[in-house]
């Protein structure tokens, strides 16, 4: 009975470390799959097991174990970021690290975004529309012209009620439209980008950012940036890493760039949490801004040119609503920074692949600014988010470009010549 016993409680006392025998010969498992694997798979364990062991997805990439490669960890040149990265991944392993991602022209359709050409020519009953800008706030003058759309359609826009007079329709950016529309009066359009949508009950055409309404205008494209100097710096800095600009000191928004940026090195323009001495410092502290812009001495005609230095970019929404991604985003991608954003849940549906870093992925602003850190001493890690501009754009930013501000016009018109016109019903 006694050897019965101890014999038990010797296997009780050895449990633990069959245990722990067990474990490890399950981890080891783990780690030869993920080496043997394809990327596919491994990858995805990976994120797994990131996530259990620390609370949040890891950021997947197609670059090799960084411990067998060597890097200089000071870079601020974008072009030796590029070489790097060209030699050790490439664009082949990115496309294929991405390909689940649709190419331009590809059957899948995206939920977020309007299908551009998403009207068939037969449906077209007007083969000429004129649409008169009636009242406005921020529509730029540069949208004024005769287009040439498809299915041979043309379509003249414009703010003067001379060369358009007798319009099909009449669009309303400020004000509201009449409330009553009698048949052979122009068509109603009412326009609201801003994230409450407030579509009026008395209008016949919608637009707004979002899918779901009439008419979709996205925030890319070139229209929001016409009146930007547009000099790109070669050169990054490495003492400031992060640029953030804001004159709108919405609460919620300057309390989270409060809480990210006391982590990390920054300059803030702009009106909230200025720490460079005032809002004018962009052309003091690059001169040389103004000379591939003009002489504008208006410090926020500089922004693209001043992000160009940082490696970042801090692009808060000031409200968090599906499918509002506005400039403050595209800004930074057009400067050749790499965005840290806030804001819309669905912001992968209508940006590059793999071209931003997603702040709502990590658990705390402290482990956000950890990846930040890793991100910017690391210059095959940085490169990777450009790779997007460099190997041919995947998932929907063609999407996105295409439903933007820039071709409004044309596609307004198309929807106006399907419904006929001022011949449309009254309502």
């Amino acid at each position: 009975m006694r050897t019965r016993s101890c014999r038990r409680s010797i296997a009780r006392r050895c449990r633990p470390s069959s245990r722990i025998r067990i474990m490890f010969f399950v981890f080891l498992f783990l780690i030869l799959l993920l080496m043997t694997l394809g990327n596919q798979i491994s990858e995805q364990l990976f994120e797994l097991l990131h996530f259990v062991f620390y609370g949040r997805y890891a950021v997947v990439t197609s670059i090799p174990n960084s411990d067998a490669v060597s890097f200089n960890r000071s870079f601020t040149r974008l072009s030796d970021a590029y070489a790097q990265w060209d030699a050790h991944v490439g664009c082949s392993r990115f496309i294929v690290q991405n390909r689940t991602h649709s190419f331009p022209g590809s059957a899948n359709r995206n939920p977020s975004l309007q299908d551009p050409e998403g009207l068939s020519c037969a449906s077209m009953r007007l083969q000429h529309v004129s649409v008169f800008v009636k009242e406005w706030r921020w529509l730029p003058d540069s949208l004024e012209n005769l287009y040439s759309c498809r299915c041979g359609l043309s379509c003249l826009w414009s703010k003067s009620e001379a060369l358009t007079y007798g319009a099909d329709a009449e669009l309303y950016e400020t004000g509201h439209p009449p409330r009553q529309r009698k048949q052979g009066e122009p068509l109603r359009v009412y326009m609201d980008l801003e994230p409450g949508r407030r579509s009026p009950a008395h209008k016949d055409i919608f637009i707004s950012y979002h899918a779901d309404d009439t008419v979709q205008a996205t925030y890319a494209g070139t229209t929001f940036h016409l009146h930007r100097g547009h000099y790109i710096s070669p050169i990054k800095q490495n003492d400031v890493l992060i640029y953030w600009s804001s004159s709108h000191c919405v609460p919620s928004r300057t309390m989270l760039a409060r809480e990210l940026l006391a982590h990390l090195p920054h300059h803030s323009y702009g009106k909230c949490l200025n720490n460079v001495g005032g809002r004018d410092m962009i052309l003091r502290k690059f001169p040389h801004c103004a000379s591939g812009g003009g002489n504008h001495q208006y410090w926020a005609y500089h922004l693209h040119c001043a992000m160009s230095h940082y490696k970042f970019v801090l692009a808060i929404e000031n409200t968090f609503t599906e499918s509002y991604v506005t400039e403050k985003l595209f800004y930074a991608l057009d400067a050749g920074a790499i965005p840290i954003y806030f804001g819309a849940g669905n912001v992968h549906d209508l940006v590059p692949t793999h071209s931003i870093i997603d702040g709502s992925k990590f658990s705390s602003m402290k482990r956000l600014a950890d990846y930040i850190k890793e991100v910017a001493t690391n210059p095959i890690l940085y490169a990777e988010y450009h790779a997007w501009r460099r190997c041919g754009v995947m998932g929907p930013y063609h999407q996105t470009r295409a439903v933007s501000l820039d071709s409004l016009p044309c596609r307004l018109c198309g929807v106006i010549s399907k419904l006929g016109g001022k011949a449309y019903p009254s309502s």
